[in-house]
């Protein structure tokens, strides 16, 4: 049975929580191709509404934020109009909906992107990646660096995402600072070789990403904002250098950010738990931790050493919309057909069954 600590009450930025999961942010590229969520979405997400705090997919907030095809954007009356049909969905079944803006950065191809433009990112440094596109995978390409000037104009784009996500009825925005996207990429050494104010140093490096939040909770209420990071992750070709590095850039960049007394911090994390304890002990308000490879014996870990206050659970919640309910009864989990999570459609997206219906 998973540890009582998964079953008590929280309080996250507004909301009131039954427990400790949440639904982490999961690809699932079904949106439509103007970047407004499918009708599938809305099932898709109420079906998980037992989780409480659903963080949503990443969400461009603009169309230099694209990467891949068929996500979805929150930036054009289309997308609040689509993305409200969702947010009432998961109200109506009891839960609560956070939209995590994306802006992938280098992560892209103009192939994928409604203005097939170049990609932008802090330096003109290939990602070096494949991508996958209409005419199979492509290397992306290498990126345009944004000049400084043009910097404020993306800290605008999140801005104005935030406000599009509150008018389409969401509970607050995650901001995607982590897994090798935009604001990552600012992070890393390897991909960012700016001589402005955004680069070099830490304090330089760490600029946007406190510019972004910031912007964000002036514009929506730090209580309606979270923010998501993920030191030391080699995703996207980053590289943010050994340990003592790394633990430079995130204590200088959480002990910032705390300052803001936003809702919450939600960490990708690989696995320097001294690293995890000192944001515990500085952070103010909610602590999400997903440990990456996490089996389900250990769901409650980091919660029950005082690590973390919440859960999020991602491939578990993919293949089983009542994951709370197995969780609490030791229910045996669906397996996840992997091969079907970028595929569209309902198949391995709003088609699994649940306990009642197995």
């Amino acid at each position: 049975m998973t540890s009582s600590s998964l079953w008590q009450p929280f309080t996250v930025g507004r909301l009131e929580l039954p427990h400790r999961l949440a639904l982490a942010p999961l690809t699932r590229s079904r949106a439509n191709t103007d970047g407004t969520p499918s009708e599938l979405a809305a099932t898709y997400y109420s079906q998980r509404a037992s989780l409480g705090l659903l963080i949503s997919e990443g969400t461009q907030p603009s169309d230099d934020g694209q990467g891949y095809s068929n996500t979805p954007g929150i930036y054009t009356p289309q997308h609040v109009e689509g993305w409200r049909k969702v947010t009432d969905a998961v109200h109506d079944k009891g839960g609560h909906l956070f939209i995590q803006l994306m802006h992938v950065g280098r992560i892209s191809h103009p192939d994928n992107t409604p203005h097939h433009r170049q990609p932008v990112a802090p330096s003109a440094i290939s990602a070096e990646q494949d991508m996958f596109t209409a005419e199979g995978p492509k290397r992306t390409p290498a990126p345009r660096e944004l000049g400084t000037e043009e910097i404020q104009g993306v800290v605008d784009e999140f801005r104005h995402a935030a406000a599009s996500a509150i008018a389409a009825g969401a509970d607050g925005v995650e901001i995607h600072g982590a897994n090798g996207y935009l604001l990552h990429q600012f992070l890393s050494p390897n991909a960012n070789q700016r001589t402005d104010e955004f680069g070099g140093s830490i304090e330089n490096r760490a600029r946007f990403v406190i510019d972004v939040a910031r912007a964000v909770a002036d514009e929506i209420g730090a209580d309606r904002t979270g923010i998501r990071i993920s030191p030391a992750f080699p995703l996207g070709g980053l590289d943010e250098g050994d340990t003592g590095a790394v633990r430079a850039q995130y204590r200088y960049l959480v002990g910032e950010l705390a300052k803001l007394d936003l809702a919450y911090l939600h960490v990708h994390h690989l696995g320097d738990d001294e690293l995890l304890r000192s944001f515990r002990d500085v952070w103010p308000n909610a602590l999400l931790v997903v440990r990456y490879g996490r089996e389900r014996e250990r769901i409650a870990d980091d919660i029950h050493a005082g690590l973390a206050d919440i859960a999020p659970l991602g491939r578990f919640a993919i293949a089983n919309p009542d994951v709370v309910e197995r969780l609490r009864t030791d229910a045996p989990f669906n397996d996840l057909d992997a091969d079907t999570l970028y595929t569209g459609g309902s198949r391995g997206y709003t088609d699994y069954p649940t306990l009642t219906h197995a």
